[in-house]
């Protein structure tokens, strides 16, 4: 299942390289487009590979839940990775505008946190809800037990970016000032 999640993610990323390559480097922007829009079709063929082994008898495990991870965080931030290569493809091969940075400080800084936050909970939301659909699919809660353990477990460390992504809304960022 290991190397399935892999090719799946190695998948994704030739996908969008291909893609990119087509747009910018052979002037094909509807053959790029084309290969962009198969990304989806990653995801969907590894949670129907995941739902199949697990309702064939396989033994639950971390791995199955990572499958449904990487589900969530493709859907919830696969645009935004996509849009954020086409942008230094565009840079780089097209003669695009400097790509720009993230901000550091102040409240636009936290402003970027929350709403990495808010992506990250979306990808919660579907990585728990395609576990707890694999769950329901299976129906055997014993054999299943570690898909929920996983929800758990991702849950908490939801909660940690949680405090760290908002506690820049309490205390901004701020230039350091140079000394002397």
């Amino acid at each position: 299942m290991a190397v399935i999640i892999i090719a799946c993610e190695v998948g994704f990323w030739v996908l969008v390289l291909a893609g990119l390559i087509a747009r910018y480097m052979f002037r094909q922007p509807k053959l790029g487009w084309s290969l962009l829009l198969l990304t989806p079709v990653v995801d969907l063929l590894l949670l129907i590979v995941t739902a199949l082994d697990l309702k064939n008898g396989a033994e639950a495990s971390f791995v199955h839940g990572i499958a449904a991870i990487y589900i969530g965080v493709s859907i919830a931030y696969g645009h935004k990775m996509i849009g954020w290569a086409d942008k230094q493809f565009a840079y780089r091969f097209a003669n695009g505008p400097a790509p720009s940075k993230p901000p550091k400080y102040g409240a636009d800084h936290a402003a970027h946190e929350r709403r990495g936050w808010l992506s990250h909970l979306l990808a919660w939301i579907i990585g728990a809800a395609t576990l707890y659909g694999i769950i329901l699919f299976v129906g055997d809660g014993a054999q299943t037990e570690p898909l929920m353990q996983c929800i758990r477990v991702w849950g908490i460390i939801l909660i940690i970016d949680f405090a760290y992504s908002f506690s820049f809304t309490l205390w901004p960022r701020k230039v350091k000032k140079p000394i002397g």
